[in-house]
């Protein structure tokens, strides 16, 4: 029996919690996604499968000021700016999909700026 490569893992954890997790236009769910280069940020609606909102390290409001645009502080910004596009939009309650990512790092530091900027989840 061959052994999982961490690819191979991270994706059947990615699919073991979509399975559980999904947004409504209520309660739209926020995906996180990272590359090696930049964190993005989703608000999605599962019913209508569209994006509500988004923020990336890409955007300049977001990695202005920033060298690295995959840390954990560029991951607070984004957390920041997502949290702030969803109120305007009028989205307070949203679902957590850490996108089989484990919840530590960049991924739990954009969680808790979300939070500490008005979003509850």
């Amino acid at each position: 029996m061959a052994k999982k490569t961490k690819e191979q893992r991270l994706k059947t954890r990615k699919y073991r919690v979509r399975n559980k997790v999904s947004g409504t236009a209520q309660k739209p769910r926020l995906s996180v996604y990272k590359s090696n280069t930049n964190i993005y940020a989703q608000l999605i609606d599962d019913d209508a499968q569209v994006t509500l909102a988004s923020a990336n390290t890409l955007q300049k409001e977001v990695n202005e000021g920033l060298e690295n645009c995959a840390n954990i502080e560029a991951a607070t910004k984004v957390g920041e700016m997502i949290a702030k596009v969803a109120l305007d939009k009028g989205i307070e309650e949203i679902v957590f999909d850490r996108n089989g990512y484990l919840y530590h790092g960049k991924v739990k530091a954009l969680a808790e700026a979300a939070r500490e900027n008005g979003l509850k989840f």
